[in-house]
């Protein structure tokens, strides 16, 4: 069966679906130019709402959603300079998915990126082609749209996600003609580059089945097999020790670690004290620099 299909499944089993129609995403979206004071407003009003159209009205796949399966988020734009129409900011986007027969939404993505330099005219449509460069601003929106997409039905379905990597990755591919910073493997470590490199290197699998176990077999069942669900999280965070033993400055760890450090704690509360010593153990290595945090999961007695 078709690996779209089967996740269209496991979704409509999950959340109850049936017709299907919408576009994707229902990103929360804000221009903060607080730094800027004094600029005109009307050129950042108008490309709030722009941003806006680009992601939450633009068909992303041929997969149909409902208006209330529509992924959600935010995006901030810090506007931190603006010299005619070339702006300089930092680009925050977060991602969150529903758990299993609960309220609760489980981060999975949140992401600062710092090269976000583009040219924006008002009122100026924002044109897109995924094989081909046309902006700094519509390419780096495209980029995250499928980014997050592979990230989201990674989390379904083992693997679940590749075509939006792969679509993720032509957008890199067709920016590397760029002169903006950001789309280069030697540019910096920390850039779409390595995010995507990350997500589509075979040697980096671990990475996409921690995504899948935490969140399919471990997240999703918290709601009804709660220490079933919370042995599974654990276990998948072995995946992450896997690869920070075999590559501790891979970037999609720390991005895991930033997006992950609360959750994780508020999981542990709960358990026995064998099992808290485990997730520690295994915190404490994949997240080094914020080990000391994750003593109150040990000192923690409920």
């Amino acid at each position: 069966m078709n690996k779209k299909i089967c996740l269209l499944i496991i979704l409509c089993s999950l959340f109850g679906l049936k017709s299907l129609r919408a576009q994707e995403f229902n990103f929360d979206v804000s221009v903060s130019t607080a730094r800027v004071e004094g600029t005109d407003q009307r050129a950042f009003e108008a490309l709030k709402e722009g941003i806006v159209n680009f992601m939450n009205n633009r068909v992303w796949t041929n997969i149909e959603f409902k208006p209330e399966e529509r992924l959600e988020g935010a995006i901030v734009v810090n506007v931190k300079n603006k010299d005619g129409n070339v702006i300089e900011a930092e680009l925050n986007i977060a991602l969150r998915r529903p758990t299993y027969k609960t309220n609760f939404n489980t981060p999975l993505f949140n992401y600062v990126d710092d090269d976000f330099v583009f040219e924006y005219i008002e009122s100026q449509p924002l044109d897109f082609s995924e094989n081909t460069y046309m902006s700094n601003l519509t390419s780096t929106l495209a980029f995250y749209a499928y980014y997050c997409l592979g990230l989201y039905f990674d989390s379904f379905g083992l693997y679940g996600g590749e075509e939006f990597f792969k679509a993720a990755e032509r957008v890199v591919d067709a920016a590397q003609s760029a002169d903006e910073s950001g789309w280069k493997a030697f540019d910096d470590k920390r850039n779409r580059y390595w995010l995507c490199e990350n997500m589509i290197n075979a040697s980096y699998k671990p990475l996409r089945q921690y995504m899948y176990e935490y969140h399919r077999l471990g997240m999703d069942k918290m709601s009804t097999k709660q220490e079933e669900g919370r042995a599974a999280i654990t276990k998948s965070l072995e995946y992450l020790q896997q690869m920070y033993s075999q590559r501790p400055n891979l970037l999609s760890i720390q991005v895991i670690n930033d997006t992950k450090r609360g959750e994780w704690k508020s999981i542990y509360t709960e358990g026995t004290q064998q099992e808290k010593t485990k997730a520690v153990n295994l915190l404490r290595e994949i997240d080094p620099a914020h080990a000391s945090e994750y003593e109150e999961i040990l000192t923690n007695r409920k």
